[in-house]
């Protein structure tokens, strides 16, 4: 299994997608398209991991690299692989299939509560969680839902916090991959984001939250798709 993930800043980092790769024995790659390295071809990937990061699909003309992505995404989702993206990632799958970014109408940066909707609730997937369980947050802007898409979760700050495309390609506006440790760059490079707001936390708040279950919620989600992947 080739698990292939882009990067769009160096303060976010797969986090625990990395040792769970690791440990399966995938190999494991990725792509810093914020420092000007190439896409791989959608034949090169079996998996696709699309990170976070600070730039906006709303200026979407000042970091043209994004453009590429969403082709390459295209690609890999008419392929039949696994597509996974996380905050700016899951705006760039749902640009892939249609659907335009929005302006959240909350600024959420922290570890607060989502909340399954009825379709997340018998998710293949989500079903195994809690109706409303933490997960990180930290983010302006929320993807469009795509035509035929799912919408799963929401939260009070955010109506759009996962969706699901067919069984295998799914966009979360949230974290669940960040460990205590790899957080710690994203807290001190992206603190300007820390002001205080409705749905903002200190940094002392969300260093105390519990990501050990979150990262086991994530490689769940991880060995699920994987599962579903190999029929």
């Amino acid at each position: 299994m080739r698990i292939h993930y882009i990067m769009h800043a160096f303060f976010e980092t797969p986090g625990v997608i990395e040792s769970w790769a690791k440990d399966k024995g995938f190999e494991f790659g990725g792509t810093r398209t914020y420092a000007n390295e190439e896409l791989p071809k959608s034949s090169a990937v079996d998996f696709l991991v699309v990170m976070g990061g600070p730039q906006s699909l709303l200026r979407i003309g000042e970091y043209p690299y994004l453009q590429d992505e969403i082709n390459l995404i295209s690609r890999v989702v008419k392929e039949g692989k696994p597509v996974i993206g996380f905050c700016l990632g899951s705006q760039l799958i749902a640009g892939a299939l249609g659907a335009r970014t929005q302006r959240s109408p909350e600024k959420e940066v922290g570890v607060f509560p989502i909340q399954l909707t009825q379709a997340g609730l018998s998710d293949p997937i989500f079903r195994h969680f809690p109706a409303e369980f933490d997960v990180l947050h930290w983010h302006h802007d929320m993807p469009g839902i795509p035509e035929g898409a799912v919408l799963l979760a929401q939260s009070p700050g955010c109506p759009h916090q996962a969706f699901r495309v067919g069984d295998r390609i799914y966009g979360f506006q949230f974290h669940m991959e960040p460990t205590k440790k790899s957080v710690q760059p994203l807290l001190k490079h992206a603190v300007d984001d820390l002001t205080p707001d409705n749905y903002t936390q200190t940094t002392e708040e969300i260093l105390s939250s519990d990501f050990e279950t979150m990262n086991e919620r994530m490689k769940f989600i991880l060995d699920s798709i994987i599962t579903i992947a190999n029929g």
